[in-house]
């Protein structure tokens, strides 16, 4: 009968502990991921600043704080205001969201009416005015103004600004794979953060000031508040933007005003949705090789498992995934064919 080596059975057992208190650990503060997250896009983006600073004779805490600061003001306050806008905007309209609801379902029952084909039940259609008012606003304040989220991020931002050489050198050391597929790891995972932290707010801004035009152009009632939300809407897949200007467009038919909704599908669908697919795929490939593919299915993803945050984590998650299958490949069946005592070859990735 065979038994285990006593070195491979203290292997196994020492394995066990690290993957259950991993899990312990994972499960009791999964609530600060999104703080952590967000902590370690800000110390991508402000990784060489941070070192430019030092260089230059400046304390690290000093450079840290004056980072801290300045991101505080150029990032956060204006989201804030945005969000702080929305949220406010949307939680005392549920009576105008039930009258758009009504006419709506005016609109959709004479549709029915021409067509012959029931479209949506009058149930549904009912319920939906005071679901959509009631949960926005909430959906809109958990994901976006969380003051502890925002207070735990600066504090993690903080010491990985200030001890940030020695922490990533600590945390490559750690990886099982060779040197210069830690170097090729760590150089995909700030590529693919700035190209998702730079790209996808830029693209929204982009989309919603093409939109802001023509939301003046057709006279929009509030034309900030939309254009607002357009940007916001336009970080999300595959619908987008279109949840700004297909309601708005609903609203002018319901209106009466036929050639204003006719004029917002088409500026809508036609620019504003060009813009969309002109920049957000050309931009996420142009700064950091992004498949299209990867960044649809990675904002879903990350929207599903870290929230907001999420829109720069899920193409980071999938990208991350595919770099280490290829990683390992070249790291175990490379080795697998080397004659002993050969030194095994470590051929760079190609992108």
């Amino acid at each position: 009968m065979n038994y285990l080596e006593p070195n491979k059975l203290r292997q196994v057992f020492f394995l066990v502990i690290l993957i259950f208190l991993g899990i312990l650990l994972f499960v009791e503060l999964q609530g600060f991921l999104p703080a952590t997250l967000g902590a370690f896009t800000l110390y991508i983006l402000m990784s060489k600043q941070m070192r430019l600073l030092v260089l230059k004779g400046w304390r690290p805490s000093l450079a840290a704080a004056v980072l801290m600061l300045l991101s505080f003001v150029i990032i956060v306050l204006p989201i804030g205001a945005v969000v702080k806008m929305l949220v406010s905007r949307l939680s005392i309209s549920e009576v105008e969201f039930n009258q758009v609801i009504r006419a709506v379902e005016v609109f959709i029952n004479d549709i029915e009416r021409r067509t012959g084909m029931e479209l949506l039940s009058d149930k549904y259609i009912g319920e939906l005015g005071s679901i959509v008012a009631r949960e926005l606003p909430l959906i809109l304040s958990a994901t976006f103004n969380t003051i502890t989220t925002v207070v735990i991020m600066y504090f993690i931002l903080y010491f990985m600004l200030v001890q940030g050489k020695s922490m990533e050198s600590a945390t490559l050391e750690l990886l099982p794979m060779s040197r210069v597929y830690r170097n090729q790891l760590q150089k995909e995972v700030r590529t693919l953060v700035i190209s998702n932290a730079v790209g996808i707010p830029l693209i929204a801004v982009l989309q919603g000031v093409v939109a802001l035009v023509g939301y003046l152009l057709l006279g929009v009632d509030e034309p900030v508040f939309w254009f607002a939300i357009t940007c916001v809407t336009a970080m999300l897949p595959i619908v987008g933007a279109a949840l700004a200007y297909v309601p708005l467009a609903i609203m002018f038919f319901v209106g009466g005003e036929t050639w204003r909704g006719v004029a917002m599908l088409l500026f809508g669908f036609g620019i504003i949705g060009t813009v969309d697919n002109i920049f957000r795929f050309w931009l996420q490939k142009k700064i950091g090789d992004v498949h299209p593919l990867i960044t649809v299915f990675g904002v879903i993803l990350g929207l599903k498992l870290f929230g907001f945050v999420g829109l720069i984590f899920g193409p980071l998650l999938i990208s991350v995934f595919i770099l280490l299958i290829r990683i390992y490949k070249l790291e175990f069946s490379i080795r697998a064919v080397d004659t002993p005592g050969s030194s095994p070859a470590e051929p760079p990735l190609v992108n």
